[in-house]
């Protein structure tokens, strides 16, 4: 009874605690000891609860999810007073986890957010200390695997790898910070903090400070003045870009590295993104398969959406794939993703599933090509905005994604053709997707505006008229 329980257990305490603290020396000087010790004890106790809270009380009753909700939210305050003492890498993997709302229960995330903007700071010698790894962090997670075997960690660990050292090298960080600055520069609404080259070291880095209110602080937005749809709908335009078209993406967009701010000079409203130490670079073919996979799923295009999950490794799980992808149900990717928004009973939906289809969520993390994991968490982070934002699911972020789809297919198809008249029909056809998608943006703007409704209602008059 109590198993399904422990999985959420094996998933959160062991994925973020056990497997990081396997990196460390058990050398006193440097207290890897004390960490460890938090890190079994931390372990332990939240297995214990999850065993002996729910042994005696029948799956599926209302006092069974009344007290699994408690003991949820006990773990995951643990969880996160154990990322708030190790610091360092801790903190990065509980920032991960809040953003996993497709797979770990509302009591998680909801209580591992608070990392996002509330983090505790760390000397640059004890985040060293935190990324001296590889001797036994291998071994253990093979004990792991056998106690939990619905869960597969490897991957985690091969991305915490490669990343971790990018994103403690300043000099790597603001070279990204002026590479997408100067690639997005076509966008006025964005704000990149300049970086002062004299002054930085790959230990030191000195940049333009900038200030304003957290992205998905809709009540702040108000009082500014700030247009929430407007937010919502550039904040998709700009990841839209580096996703489909740059293939240069910034991989941690959590509410307190992006942030708002009215200019009091023009009175646009500026997106400001912060923390450029973590970048997703995809390469042409990855990039040409996902740009494809969305436009079947905004078509609601189900064979190109087998065809292009299979080719980015889903295999025969391309509906879990696509449900994840979109955090719709398979009945609305079906339906169409852009049909309808997302419902309270749908949502509930998309949680349980997360929490039945856990071994074959892992399975999928495993399979899928590196460049996806760090693309699934954006996704999650983007998402958790948009949610806060009340802007989900807007057939505004749908249109911008397939703007810049069409863009880059065709200049990819451009690029690989020898043909004249080829490349011009290849630009015609853009042109004319291109337009008909702005005529469709405007088609809603009418039936969404007073005027619309103004010459709706006329039309309607006329026609009675004419009867």
């Amino acid at each position: 009874m109590a198993l399904r329980a422990l999985k959420f257990a094996s998933l959160t305490a062991a994925a973020s605690g056990i497997y990081l603290y396997g990196n460390k020396f058990l050398d006193p000087n440097d207290f890897g000891v004390v960490r460890v010790g938090r890190a079994i004890a931390t372990t332990a106790v939240i297995t214990y609860d999850y065993l002996t809270s729910l042994r005696s009380v029948p799956y599926g009753s209302e006092e069974y999810e009344f007290l699994k909700s408690q003991v949820h939210l006990r773990s995951a305050e643990r969880l996160r007073e154990l990322c708030c003492s190790n610091r360092g890498t801790f903190i990065k993997v509980g920032q991960h986890l809040g953003a996993l709302d497709y797979l770990l229960p509302e009591e998680y995330t909801r209580t591992l957010k608070v990392l996002h903007s509330q983090a505790p700071q760390s000397t640059r010698q004890e985040i060293e200390q935190v990324i001296r790894e590889d001797l036994g962090k291998e071994i253990l997670l093979l004990v792991v695997k056998q106690i939990f075997p619905d869960f597969e960690f490897m991957w985690l660990v091969e991305e915490a790898k490669k990343n971790l050292p990018l994103e403690l090298d300043f000099l790597h960080e603001g070279r990204n910070a002026e590479k997408v600055a100067h690639m997005l520069k076509n966008f006025d609404f964005l704000k990149v903090p300049r970086i002062y080259w004299d002054l930085s070291t790959s230990r030191v880095l000195l940049m333009e400070f900038m200030e304003g209110g957290q992205v998905n602080d809709r009540a702040y937005m108000e009082r500014n003045g700030i247009n929430v749809n407007e937010i919502s709908r550039n904040l998709g335009k700009l990841y839209s870009e580096m996703i489909f078209v740059n293939g240069f993406v910034h991989c941690d967009p959590h509410p307190g590295n992006v942030l708002v701010k009215k200019c009091p000079v023009s009175g646009k409203a500026h997106i400001i993104l912060l923390d450029h130490g973590l970048y997703q670079v995809l390469s042409e073919s990855f990039r040409m398969d996902y740009c494809r996979l969305w436009q079947a799923l905004i078509k609601a295009d189900m064979k190109r959406v087998q065809k292009y999950s299979r080719r980015l490794g889903a295999g025969d799980l391309y509906p879990l794939f696509a449900c994840m992808l979109t955090a719709r149900s398979w009945e609305s990717v079906n339906r169409g993703i852009d049909q309808s928004p997302v419902s309270a009973s749908e949502d509930m939906e998309i949680r349980s599933n997360a929490a039945a289809y856990l071994p074959q969520i892992t399975q999928l993390l495993n399979n899928v090509p590196r460049q996806m994991l760090l693309l699934l968490k954006t996704n999650d982070l983007l998402r958790g905005i948009e949610s806060a934002l009340h802007t989900r699911a807007s057939a505004s972020s749908f249109l911008n994604m397939s703007r810049c789809c069409i863009r880059a297919v065709s200049t990819y198809q451009r690029s690989k053709s020898h043909s004249l008249y080829r490349r011009a029909q290849i630009s015609l056809t853009e042109a004319l997707s291109l337009w008909q998608i702005n005529l469709y943006e405007l088609f809603l703007w009418l039936k969404g505006s007073q005027l619309g409704n103004w010459v709706i209602a006329l039309l309607r008059r006329m026609q009675h008229f004419t009867y």
